[in-house]
């Protein structure tokens, strides 16, 4: 007997339950006689619906199942005419009927709505809920489209706002529309639940100028309507405006904002890297003593994050009484976002050895930030046997994490098995493989894969043509390449990102196409950045030709005047040609406008423990023992007739 029951159980109602049930070795048979009589008394009645009730909340079939089998030997009487004693059956109808759509037990819950021998609004909207909160809309809106052509019942604004919160995404926005205009038709739409369920929809549909339409039309608006609009325009990155909206709405001090008014303005900065603006809503919280909430503290460490103050983000991640699996995966890609991968992976691993809960959220996380410059394989297949140990390798997030982290350390093999054991796989999953291929110098295998998606019905991403035209780069089919970018507008309506330009420049430049490189980038229908004028410049380092690669380096340097890469590219394509002077001239220029290169470093990893050195590296702990051994080396090599170029 559960707690709640035993609550509920008082002394008289005790001794009633305890008479009137029993066990039989199938199922609960019935109730004693007190409840065979079919004309309940409001006190059975009232009994019976407190029990079905709590059979809802506290998920108790068993004696679910023992309320059913007792309607159904001794069902309330159905009076045609008698409204008072028709309520009365219908309470206990829909009660029962409630328990099973909860429960998510929709096939009898169907049955038991047939074999009703009344049904009200509340019948319909239960069963309609019940489709709907299982993500079932088709079934949901056909048993919606029957209650309307019944002509027995009609909907309420309960029916509305149930149909309304089903519906997200631009192939929902016709069923919005047909709520909007039934709630128009029938008054519902001055009801202000309504209306926030109007609002919240078309902005998950992505339409946010009716949702801005149906809140500024609302007659009354409380703090869901304006954290609904505030928040549906942050996720449909109008950042401006939601912080706009939040600002009107603090400053008119009619409606205070809630905890999720916070969160949402908290968004927005995060979306314009509007620190300021930022650390003044902290203060708000503080003032508010709602700063420590989890999931304000998960907001704000994403601000800080995203406007490069991860310091502040770290420090409320340290001061945290309590932290989720979402912190904490916030904490991880902030500290990625600002360059820190390596802390990241340190603190995902300090995590799961002190025993925290991991989520496969938090995994992904990881993958996705995996540090390939400064760690090892040997650490992606650590986290490859803690996901099969935790049970997530059915995850297709986490899976896609892993063919990454296989292909990017040189394992195909192992990303191409990863693939296929998935029992499911999404575009990411195809568009990872795609990559691992064009990534690893297997463009034709690229090729392949990417007509298999097809086949598999499977939609390209604008990633996808990002990694085929990758793969057309290292085969060496700048045609195929340009029929992929053409495919991509013409066939997908999808808009070229400054990355599939650079990809189309790099892949003409590899081909020796120079001069129709730089031809392409002057028709381009928007202005060139660093990574077109990089990709040129490289192009002419392959091919030493020192006038386009001179053209490529001064755009280069107007896009980014504090970058080494024209200098030394130029310096490079000189030394090539053999002509010393110029290049002389080059690197002095770079000197006079005060423009270090960078530093290369190397890096090996001995006993789990990672090494990085630079030339002439005086830095490193054991750099005394590594030189002698490197001396002794030369000598070795002398000895053996080599000149030691040092």
């Amino acid at each position: 007997m559960t707690a709640v029951f035993q609550k509920l159980l008082s002394p008289p109602l005790r001794s009633l339950f305890l008479h009137s049930w029993r066990f039989s070795s199938t199922l609960p048979l019935s109730f004693s006689p007190q409840f065979s009589d079919r004309n309940f008394s409001p006190t059975i009645e009232s009994n019976l619906v407190l029990f079905l009730t709590s059979c809802a909340k506290e998920s108790n079939f068993r004696l679910r199942s023992c309320l059913h089998a007792s309607i159904i030997k001794s069902p309330p009487l159905v009076f045609f005419g008698n409204s008072l004693s028709n309520r009365s059956a219908n309470l206990i109808y829909n009660c029962l009927l409630n328990t099973y759509c909860k429960s998510g037990e929709l096939e009898r819950a169907v049955k038991l709505f047939d074999d009703l021998p009344l049904k009200d609004t509340v019948s319909w909207n239960s069963l309609i809920s019940g489709f709907l909160k299982r993500g079932n809309l088709k079934l949901g809106f056909g048993y919606f489209k029957s209650m309307l052509s019944s002509g027995i019942c009609s909907f309420d604004q309960a029916s509305l706002t149930s149909m309304l919160s089903a519906c997200g995404g631009m192939e929902s926005l016709e069923i919005v529309k047909m709520m909007h205009g039934l709630a128009v038709l029938s008054g519902y739409d001055d009801e202000v639940t309504v209306g926030n369920a109007l609002t919240t929809s078309y902005f998950r549909c992505h339409s946010f100028d009716l949702g801005m339409r149906v809140f500024h039309e609302m007659a009354d608006r409380n703090v869901v309507s304006w954290t609904a609009a505030i928040s549906g325009l942050a996720q449909n990155e109008f950042y401006g405006e939601s912080l706009n909206l939040f600002v009107e709405m603090h400053g008119g001090g009619m409606v205070t904002p809630n905890c999720l008014t916070y969160l949402s303005a908290l968004s927005a900065c995060s979306g314009l890297q509007a620190l300021k603006e930022g650390a003044q809503i902290h203060g708000v919280v503080c003032k508010l003593g709602i700063q420590s909430d989890v999931c304000i503290e998960s907001a704000l460490m994403d601000m800080y994050s995203k406007c490069g103050s991860v310091e502040e983000a770290w420090q409320i991640f340290e001061y945290a009484k309590v932290f989720d699996e979402v912190s904490v995966t916030v904490i991880l890609m902030g500290l990625a976002q600002n360059g820190f991968e390596e802390e990241a992976v340190q603190l995902f691993v300090k995590m799961v050895k002190a025993g925290n809960n991991v989520d496969p959220n938090m995994i992904s996380a990881v993958l996705g930030v995996f540090p390939f410059d400064t760690t090892s394989q040997g650490l992606g297949v650590q986290i490859h046997s803690f996901v099969i140990k935790k049970g997530f390798a059915s995850n297709v997030f986490v899976s896609n994490g892993l063919i990454n982290v296989y292909s990017k350390c040189g394992e195909l093999e192992k990303s191409v098995k990863l693939f296929n054991q998935m029992p499911r796989k999404n575009h990411v999953s195809w568009n990872s493989m795609i990559a691992a291929f064009a990534r690893n110098g297997d463009g034709s295998k690229a090729l392949e894969f990417y007509e298999e998606m097809k086949l598999n019905d499977v939609g390209p991403t604008d990633v996808t043509f990002l990694s085929l035209l990758h793969a057309c780069s290292h085969v060496g089919l700048p045609h195929k390449g340009m029929e992929f970018l053409e495919c991509m507008k013409k066939s997908y309506g999808m808009v070229p990102r400054m990355e599939h330009y650079a990809c189309i420049v790099d892949m003409l430049g590899r081909a020796g196409l120079v001069k129709e490189a730089k031809d392409f980038i002057e028709v381009l229908p928007v202005k060139p950045d660093v990574l077109v004028w990089q990709s040129l410049l490289g192009a002419c380092s392959i091919y030493g030709d020192i006038e386009t690669g001179q053209y490529a380096a001064d755009r280069l340097t107007q896009c980014a005047p504090d970058s080494p890469v024209p200098f030394v590219s130029m310096a490079n394509i000189y030394s090539a040609k053999g002509r010393w002077k110029e290049r002389a001239k080059t690197i002095k220029k770079m000197k006079e406008n005060g423009i270090a290169k960078e530093t290369g470093v190397s890096w090996i990893e001995i006993e789990r423990k990672i090494h990085s050195f630079v030339v002439a590296d005086e830095m490193h702990a054991r750099g005394g023992d590594i030189y002698g051994v490197l001396m002794e080396m030369f000598g070795h090599m002398r000895d053996e007739g080599y000149v030691v170029d040092i």
